[in-house]
C-alpha cells in the first residue's frame, strides 16, 4: 500500500489506444502558475528542437528539454522513457506487464526519488511521472529537473585519471547506502560532479529501500567497480584499480563513522 502524499497528485486521461495517468508534484507545478500535467510533455516530438537526445550513458530514451522556451514554465528537464534491455529487449523494447498503477516503473521512481530528497539525499527533483495502458502492458516515462553544470564519474575518470573525485564518490555511495537505499544500477555514468565539489545520485528505476546489510552494498559496489573497468578507454586495469580502491577506502571511512 502506497502512503498518502498530499504534495503530489494524480491526473488519470484516455489514450489514443487504452489508457493512462500521470502522477506530479503538485508544489512544482503551482509554483510555475501550472495546474496539471500534460501528456504532451511525455513526447520528445512535442518540444521540437527543445528536446535534445542524451548522448551518453544508459540505453537510449532521454532528452534533454529546454522547457521555457516552449512555453512551458519547468526550466530545464530530462525526460526518460522506460526501456528494457538484455534478453526482454528482443522481445519487446519498451512494454511492461502490468501489475497497477502504483507498481509501474514510472510511479516507483518517482516516489522513490520524492523518499530519498525527503531524507536528504543528493537525487535530482522528479516533475512528474507517466504511464501509458494497453491491456495487459504498459509504457512509461518521467521527467526530472536537470542538473546542469555536471560531469559523470565515467568521463571524469577518463579525462582526470587520478585526479577524479574518487574521494566524494566513495562518501557519496556510503551515504546513499547508510540511508538504506540500494541501487540496481550503479555504475559510473549514474554519479554526477560539478566543479564546486558537489555529487548527486541519478536513475533510481529499480531501487529499493533496505536495512543496510553487506550483501546488498558488495552487490552495489562490485556493479560500479566493473563499470569503471569496462569504460576505462585507454587507460590500464591497474589504474582504473587503484582509483577503485580511493573510492573505496573514502566509503569505509564514512561507513565506519556512521554518518
Amino acid at each position: 500500500m502506497v502512503a498518502f502524499d498530499a504534495s503530489e497528485s494524480l491526473m488519470p486521461f484516455r489514450a489514443e489506444r487504452g489508457s493512462g495517468a500521470i502522477l506530479f508534484d503538485l508544489e512544482r507545478l503551482r509554483q510555475a502558475g501550472l495546474k496539471a500535467a500534460d501528456p504532451a510533455w511525455f513526447d520528445p516530438a512535442s518540444w521540437g528542437e527543445h528536446a535534445q537526445p542524451v548522448g551518453s550513458g544508459g540505453r537510449g530514451g532521454a532528452w534533454f528539454i529546454d522547457a521555457e522556451p516552449a512555453g512551458v514554465p519547468l526550466g530545464a528537464l530530462v525526460l526518460r522513457h522506460y526501456l528494457r534491455g538484455g534478453v526482454a529487449a528482443r522481445l519487446s523494447r519498451d512494454r511492461f506487464l502490468w501489475h497497477g498503477a502504483n507498481r509501474t516503473r514510472s510511479f516507483e521512481e518517482f516516489r522513490l526519488l520524492r523518499e530519498a530528497l525527503r531524507r536528504k539525499l543528493p537525487v535530482p527533483r522528479p516533475v512528474a511521472a507517466i504511464y501509458w495502458r494497453e491491456g495487459l502492458h504498459y509504457r512509461a516515462g518521467i521527467l526530472l529537473e536537470r542538473l546542469c553544470g555536471v560531469s559523470a564519474l565515467a568521463d571524469l575518470a577518463a579525462e582526470r585519471g587520478g585526479e577524479a573525485p574518487w574521494d566524494v564518490a566513495g562518501r557519496l555511495v556510503a551515504r546513499m547506502h547508510r540511508a538504506g537505499l540500494d541501487h540496481a544500477d550503479l555504475n559510473a555514468h549514474n554519479l554526477l560532479f560539478d566543479d564546486a565539489g558537489r555529487a548527486w545520485i541519478i536513475d533510481l528505476d529499480r531501487g529499493q529501500w533496505r536495512i543496510p546489510a553487506t550483501a546488498w552494498r558488495e552487490r552495489n559496489l562490485s556493479r560500479l567497480q566493473r563499470s569503471l573497468l569496462k569504460l576505462r578507454g585507454a587507460r590500464g586495469v591497474a589504474e582504473v584499480e587503484k582509483d577503485y580502491a580511493r573510492l573505496r577506502s573514502a566509503y569505509d571511512a564514512h561507513w565506519q563513522r556512521g554518518t
